[in-house]
Parts: structure tokens; sequence; C-alpha cells
């Protein structure tokens, strides 16, 4: 665990939000969860969302690395292998060919922008509506010799600065969670998308095995969103009928999930050990834990840094136990075609 990167999670906790007001900012957060509901959630996504990335960005870049997302994983495969080869699959899938011009929907700091641009060879487009992680992400794309190629837009993807017809592939990486309303968001993604073309995604679900009746069930689940930044969890009946009413004819969809050989959650797994993935175990957490309080005490980090640092804890131990109990999956998948005019 290096100086440099515990320099960079104290340096840049709360992203574009002034460090003294990073701890009231928490509070607002969390109050959307605990304090409101579904329906305040959804009007005040965008706050919501922009502040929880705001707060949570250098903790996951220090975790997890630059690709914020789940993966399949092989037995002997590290994370990072996983996570490539789940990049990969989906570039796969779209048939993406050198020079088209693709566009990332919420594509956080870059990562699987990046490493999708460079297996491609394709132009990619990167929406999102956090200046943190984009700015973030500019300085990523110099790093790795692909600002020339690979570029960011700042907006909501709800309401996006495209024409119509304007691209030849898009795909979305466990972020169209985010949105308020998942077919009013297809809907957009159709818009901008070329006649005949495909949008392909990975979508945070629960799954059948969910009961809305089970007060642990809902427990996991309210957990999840709070530390995700999340309206609301929707079902894997719900993201394919709002593709249907968007427009999109599914060319196949499945958790990809249920066929990985080791459980996609293990890399939260504090029982679990792993030199490539140390900073989630037990031991990995504790000391980050303990790093983060002694950074705050020493005002090297603002105050609330620790608030983040407990309620992304506890999340992760939602997640683990969604995955266990399989009343969740962060790789609901689909490949959809906008039908020819």
């Amino acid at each position: 665990m290096s100086n440099s990167g515990a320099f960079y999670l104290a340096s840049n906790v709360g992203g574009r939000i002034e460090k003294t007001q990073v701890k009231s900012a928490v509070k607002k957060y969390e109050k959307y969860h605990v304090g409101g509901d579904d329906e305040e959630r959804k009007a005040n996504y965008t706050d919501m969302v922009n502040k929880y990335y705001d707060l949570v960005t250098s903790f996951y870049e220090y975790g997890w690395g630059e690709s914020f997302h789940f993966a399949p994983r092989w037995k002997w495969e590290s994370l990072r292998e996983s996570i490539k080869r789940h990049e990969h699959f989906l570039a796969l899938q779209l048939g993406l060919k050198k020079g088209q011009k693709v566009l990332d929907v919420g594509c956080g700091i870059g990562g699987p922008l990046r490493e999708i641009a460079r297996f491609s060879g394709t132009l990619i487009t990167g929406v999102n509506n956090n200046e943190y992680q984009i700015s973030r992400g500019e300085e990523l794309n110099r790093m790795a010799g692909v600002d020339k190629t690979c570029n960011y837009v700042k907006a909501d993807f709800m309401k996006m600065p495209f024409s119509d017809n304007t691209f030849d592939a898009i795909f979305a990486i466990e972020a169209t969670c985010h949105a308020p309303d998942v077919r009013d968001c297809y809907k957009e993604i159709y818009r901008v998308l070329k006649p005949g073309q495909c949008f392909a995604a990975y979508e945070w679900c629960i799954t059948e095995s969910f009961d809305p009746l089970n007060q642990e069930h809902q427990r996991i689940k309210g957990e999840v969103e709070l530390g995700n930044g999340l309206p609301d969890i929707r079902s894997m009946g719900e993201c394919l009928e709002a593709l249907q009413l968007a427009g999109f004819e599914v060319v196949w969809e499945k958790d990809v999930a249920v066929d990985s050989p080791l459980p996609w959650y293990f890399p939260l797994d504090k029982n679990q050990f792993s030199p490539s993935n140390f900073r989630v175990t037990a031991v990995g957490r504790f000391i980050t834990r303990n790093m983060v309080k002694t950074l705050e005490f020493l005002h090297l980090a603002p105050e609330g840094s620790q608030r983040v640092q407990a309620f992304l804890e506890k999340a992760a131990d939602a997640l683990v136990e969604g995955g266990r109990m399989r009343i969740f999956t962060p790789m609901y998948f689909f490949l959809a075609r906008k039908p020819l005019l």
C-alpha cells in the first residue's frame, strides 16, 4: 500500500466539493436514502449521484483501480484480468470495428473506455455528469496515450447533447442503474444510436429470488442503494420491458453472473484473501479505515472521510450478502439492436 496511493486518497476525497463542505455533503447524500423515499431520490437523482461520485471516486480508484465494475472470474485469474476480459466480451458482442464512433454511457473515470478503445481501435466518447470524474478521466487518457481517440462530454445521460442517429455502437457498464426512469434512459440511447446498430450493457438488478415482503431482502437492497448512489434497484424483467418499450429489438439477454466459476462478489468478501485485491480484504479494509481516520485527524483528509469509508464498507457487505442469497446481480447483460428505419 504505497504512500502515493494514500496521499491520492486523502487529497481527493470529496472530488470537486470544497473540503470544508464534505461532511455536510455526506449528510445530505445520506438524507436522500435515510430520510427520503424512492420518488424523492428519483426527483433529485442528479444532485444525489453527483454528490455520491464526488465523495467516493478516490476510494473506488484506490481500492478497485480505473474500472469500477464487477466481472465473472476464472480460478487463478486476477481481478484485473477478469475485468479486462469482461470489457473485451462486451466489445466483441457489439462487433466493434476500427474507426467506429462509440458512446460510453456513464463512463466514470474511463477505465473501460480506454481498454475498449485500445482493444477495438474505435473512437469513444464518454458521457458523465460529474466534473471531477471527467477531469480525472482526461488526465488518465493523456497518461495512457488515448487522448486523441477518446474524449468526454459533461452531460446528463437522460438528455444528451447529440444529434439523432450519431453513434455506431453504444455501451453502458453498471451505470444506467442510476437513471431515475430506465425506459426514458433507454429511449435517449435509442435516439442517438444509428439504425441497425447495437446497444449493450451490464445492469444492476434484483433477481427472481428477491422477495419484496422479506425484511432481510429489503434491508440488503436498501444498503446497496445507499452505498452505491442508486434511486431504486430494478428487476431484470423491468429492464427487458423498458428496452422493448424504447423500441429496441433484444438480440439476447442473460444474467452472466450465474456462469462465473468464482462468485462475482469474492473481491468484496472480507473472509477471502487475495494479494491482487488486498485493499478490499478484511486486513486491507482495517488498514484503510485506520489510515483514513488518521488522515482526517491530522486534517490531511477532509472531515467526513471516515463516514464515506463507513457507508462504502457497509455497502460492500450488503453486496456480498445479496450475492450469496442470489437476490442481486451486477451483471444482467443484454445486446439490443435499433431496427433499420
